[in-house]
């Protein structure tokens, strides 16, 4: 292990604001070599490592590979936002799948955000936890639901951090007269979610964890009982294999890439906002009722992070701030002029249900991924779970592997061009 100064990804375009802020961080080896592994783990995200972690803390043999630099993709690139919960809301999944299990979800989300701070606390990683975070909408219609949601939240499921916002409060507390009404959570908060990446890696390659970095897994064969990964630095033969790829999945497994569609998402992130204090003076993130959600947030050093783009495709903007910055002014007319100081982009994983995809795709081989944005308490808790599966001591995922998560209607030539029209119709409704 090597340090190395800051990292430009070769997957995603722009420097993000978090890259140019982590300092020199360590670089992990090419594997050179065939490797025998209890577990072998495809995917260096949040996934993959707590599963690495955990599973060598258990006295496992693991090897984790990645085809590129740990937290290239959407852990150690996305909006940092913790929230709370499923990505619906807990009123939403009673509809879907009933009280009980929407209860189990939801406390299920709520041990992996006590898990990820613990985690964090206990092994030292400063991840720049700031408190609060309010979902808000700019349509009078929703009003109600979010009376409700704060309400329900406490009654039904135990949690008493929301309080609903009316039009008042919702815009003083942002800044903004762009929203309506809003629920505040001051039970969750957001991060620096590379600093958590980082930390994470160090964490399980000092728990005897093998890991890999640009190491691309090419394919599979199974062969006495025992599944073989096929990658461009030599053979892994392993009992057991996790894929936790997420969006950039590929074409490395079907069955995955049938259920977890890529969607492109933008953050921009502005000078420091000294001369304009009125916006988010709580420092709480900020999540909006659209069906294409605009995300935004004030890191700790004082600058707006905004996420969002009015229609996702698999495709980059020849210019990621221009995007941006029409999203922001709409919000906050006063920063028309603000330097946006980085702009990025990457990739999403998508289910139909927006609910994690688990399963085991073929014998030994599990898949873990699709958790639509709101992977950041997620994605961590999963890899722990699946630890903890393979270790014997408990069998939580089915709580996911449960759901049911349909493939995206189309194929694998259609899929795209569908996606693509439905969520351009997605964001056109969300204007009216």
């Amino acid at each position: 292990m090597t340090l190395q100064e800051t990292w430009q990804s070769p997957i995603a375009p722009g420097l993000s604001f978090y890259q140019a802020t982590v300092g020199p961080r360590t670089s992990y080896p090419k594997l050179d070599g065939s490797r025998r592994a209890d577990v072998a783990i495809i995917g260096g995200g949040y996934t993959g490592l707590q599963a690495a972690y955990n599973l060598a803390k258990g006295g496992a043999e693991v090897v984790l590979i990645d085809a590129n630099r740990f937290g290239d993709g959407a852990s150690g690139r996305n909006g940092g936002q913790l929230g709370t919960g499923q990505r619906w809301w807990p009123e939403e999944m009673e509809e879907k799948i009933g009280y009980e299990r929407s209860k189990a979800l939801f406390e299920l989300a709520e041990d992996a955000k006590r898990h990820l701070l613990d985690f964090s606390a206990e092994h030292g990683i400063d991840i720049d936890l700031l408190p609060g975070q309010m979902n808000v909408t700019h349509k009078r219609s929703y009003k109600r639901d979010y009376m409700d949601n704060a309400e329900i939240a406490a009654t039904r499921y135990g949690y008493p951090h929301m309080t609903f916002m009316d039009q008042a409060e919702t815009q003083e507390r942002l800044g903004s007269q762009f929203y309506l009404y809003g629920v505040r959570d001051m039970g969750t908060g957001h991060i620096h979610p590379l600093k958590l990446l980082i930390g994470l890696a160090r964490v399980a390659a000092e728990a005897g964890a093998a890991l890999f970095e640009m190491t691309k897994a090419k394919g599979f064969r199974q062969a006495e009982g025992k599944t073989i990964i096929e990658t461009d630095g030599g053979e892994i033969t392993a009992d057991r294999v996790l894929i936790a790829c997420n969006g950039y999945i590929g074409n490395l497994e079907p069955v995955t890439a049938s259920h977890v569609m890529p969607i492109r998402s933008f953050i921009g992130a502005t000078q420091p906002l000294d001369r304009f204090p009125q916006v988010l003076p709580g420092n709480e993130a900020v999540a909006d009722s659209r069906f294409v959600v605009r995300y935004f947030r004030k890191s700790k050093d004082g600058r707006l992070l905004f996420g969002g783009r009015e229609a996702y495709t698999a495709d980059n903007p020849r210019d990621i701030t221009q995007h941006i910055r029409r999203q922001i002014t709409e919000i906050y007319p006063a920063l028309g002029d603000i330097n946006i100081d980085y702009a990025w982009g990457g990739s999403v994983g998508i289910t139909m249900p927006r609910q994690p995809f688990v399963r085991e795709v073929m014998p030994g081989v599990t898949s873990i991924g699709g958790y639509s944005g709101h992977g950041v308490m997620l994605s961590n808790y999963c890899g722990k779970l699946y630890a903890k599966t393979v270790l014997g001591n408990a069998d939580e995922l089915h709580l996911f592997r449960e759901l049911n998560i349909p493939p995206f209607p189309g194929g694998a030539h259609m899929r795209a061009p569908l996606l693509f029209l439905a969520l351009s119709w997605f964001a056109l409704r969300d204007r009216f």
